[in-house]
């Protein structure tokens, strides 16, 4: 019946052992059913699938997408996107931040004149995406320079999608708004969401008519959303698990006597019912002087920079917080050749004095404007991208920060050894 249990996943384990989640029919059937009625989509449309089935976020997608009657197609593998995406000619499909990370920083990576006109089209279509997200109409002036935009650079990235998309959609973690802005104006638009495993999993989701950047939308149909204590987000609804496989006491300790399940994420929900998300309880870094640092939003900014491919922030129980961060290389060794920096391959970059100069600018003035407690003194730039394969990322990109941290103990360590007090960029090749 609706209530039996339907599925057993795993939560991804970024904070701890993976729980054993138990869906119901009703669960997922319930979540297909709310999505259906907010998202637009046609029978015959087409998807592409590059997420492990494994994880509820692409099955309850795949689920919804098969009660729509849209064609499934399956990725070879996340390496292989690009040209997926030209054979299967994709109206929709649903992926992590990184892919879209991805997607940019590839855009990003142009060289020479082209650079220059993709850097001009990101500026036109900013003033341009600007004015639509407003509900303003773009003035004649904007609207002939988008047409000049649109014709040199985001006609072309629409048709290296394949020509078909009218849109993505983000979850699993946040995505940085500027990205997010970008392929807005490229006519692209991502629809990002929230949920967890717990919650079959959407709860909130931007659709075309509610659509704000920098946040996961509004609560989807017959989904409850509070802001309990400490600024943590509680959920009530017919997606709420049914609970943890043979882990009672977990279960009592999420879902209170109320039917409210605590999803352990911070957040704030705006005057208009859009639901902000600030970071993970357990990722939020308390320093040794007692100040709260939720370490997403500023990785966000560091990595909405087309020279900085990944970023992890820590300094739990530290006295200050720094960060790793491993460069876009396409883009620095460019700007070493440019600068004739002589430095062939990785290390030799890194080690090189100006480049680490330039890397340190360009991460504080990324976050210039922040409190001084929440910019990280020391910046260690890393040469082998976090992955996978190497147990720093779970399948769904996100970071596992107990493994990060583990894994770079020594070079952390060192930023507050206090030899190196004068230092402020560490390099591990």
């Amino acid at each position: 019946g609706p209530e039996d249990v339907a599925t057993i996943l795993y939560t991804s384990g970024t904070t701890g052992d993976p729980k054993g989640v138990m869906l119901t029919h009703h669960n997922i059937s319930s979540n297909v059913r709310s999505i259906t009625r907010i998202l637009p989509i046609t029978t015959g449309d087409t998807s592409l699938v590059f997420l492990p089935l494994s994880h509820v976020f692409q099955r309850t997608g795949s689920y919804f997408h098969f009660s729509c009657g849209v064609v499934q197609t399956f990725a070879h593998s996340m390496s292989t996107v690009a040209e997926d995406l030209m054979i299967v000619r994709p109206n929709l499909a649903n992926s992590v931040p990184r892919l879209y990370e991805k997607m940019y920083n590839t855009i990003m990576e142009a060289r020479g004149i082209k650079k220059k006109v993709v850097q001009w089209a990101r500026k036109v279509g900013e003033a341009w995406a600007d004015e639509k997200l407003a509900g303003r109409e773009p003035s004649g002036a904007v609207k002939f320079m988008y047409s000049i935009a649109d014709f040199l650079v985001f006609r072309r990235i629409r048709s290296a999608m394949g020509g078909r998309v009218r849109y993505f959609v983000s979850g699993g973690a946040p995505l940085a708004p500027e990205i997010n802005r970008f392929f807005f104006s490229a006519g692209i638009p991502i629809y990002e969401g929230y949920g967890l495993t717990e919650t079959s999993p959407g709860t909130n989701f931007n659709t075309p008519e509610h659509f704000r950047i920098g946040t996961v939308g509004r609560p989807i149909p017959g989904t409850e959303i509070r802001i309990g204590e400490g600024g943590e987000i509680l959920v009530r609804g017919p997606q709420v698990m049914q609970g943890y496989y043979e882990m009672p006491e977990a279960t009592a300790k999420a879902i209170d006597a109320d039917g409210w399940f605590h999803t352990g994420d911070v957040g704030e929900i705006d005057e208009d019912g859009f639901l902000r998300i600030t970071d993970r309880i357990k990722d939020i870094i308390v320093t040794a002087g007692g100040k709260n640092v939720a370490p997403q939003p500023i990785e966000n900014r560091l990595k909405g920079d087309d020279f900085i491919e990944q970023a992890v922030m820590l300094g739990d129980r530290r006295s200050y917080c720094v960060v790793l961060v491993v460069p876009g290389f396409p883009n620095l060794e460019a700007w070493a050749r440019k600068s004739r920096i002589n430095a062939p391959g990785k290390k030799l970059l890194l080690e090189s004095k100006p480049v680490q100069e330039y890397m340190e600018a360009r991460v504080q003035a990324r976050l210039d404007d922040l409190p001084n407690y929440e910019k990280p003194k020391k910046i260690g730039l890393i040469a082998a991208p976090f992955t996978v394969e190497d147990g720093t990322l779970t399948p769904t990109q996100k970071v596992k920060r107990g493994v990060v941290e583990e894994k770079y103990r020594d070079l952390i360590d060192a930023f507050y050894e206090e030899e190196n007090f004068d230092q402020t960029v560490f390099v591990e090749v």
